[in-house]
């Protein structure tokens, strides 16, 4: 008999998880960081007609966004039926356009202002009344870049 015996083998070591807490931790701030909140939330009922020619736009942030709809279910009583014109998160009317075209270009650096475009997300049952009297104070502003925003034909 040997005075000294073979080690027998434990097996895998454990594995070692003292770093987990600070692999979650930036993980939870990288998503935190990266993750896009939504600017607005709809009011309006917007249902987008369909095109079969679309193109996407690349910069997001230098657009304005301009919602005409029926007010959705919760704010029938109080609006209407009728369609209506949503700025960010509140019902506008037509001449509230000016005013918050002025806004959007005050928020945005002097060199972008060239760029800015206007996106209209027009349900496909508005009237297309409220679409030209929107046109029309665009002009006075001169927002003339317009953008209309449409879902993909997926039947060509």
């Amino acid at each position: 008999m040997s005075k000294f015996k073979k080690k027998q083998d434990g097996g895998v070591p454990a594995i070692n998880t003292a770093s987990l807490p600070d692999i979650v931790f930036m993980l939870l701030f990288f998503f935190m960081v990266a993750t896009v909140m939504r600017d607005s939330t709809l009011k309006i009922e917007n249902k987008l007609p369909s095109a079969s020619e679309v193109e996407k736009l690349e910069k997001k942030n230098l657009v304005m966004y301009i919602y005409v709809g029926k007010p959705s279910k919760n704010y029938k009583k109080q609006y209407g039926t009728e369609a209506r014109i949503q700025l960010n998160d509140k019902f506008a009317e037509v001449t509230d356009i000016a005013a918050f075209i002025a806004a959007e270009r005050a928020d945005k650096r002097e060199e972008e202002r060239p760029f800015l475009i206007t996106s209209l997300k027009v349900d496909k049952k508005a009237n297309m009344g409220i679409v030209g009297d929107i046109k029309q104070e665009l002009r006075k502003v001169n927002a003339l870049k317009i953008n209309y925003a449409s879902i993909r034909n997926m039947s060509n």
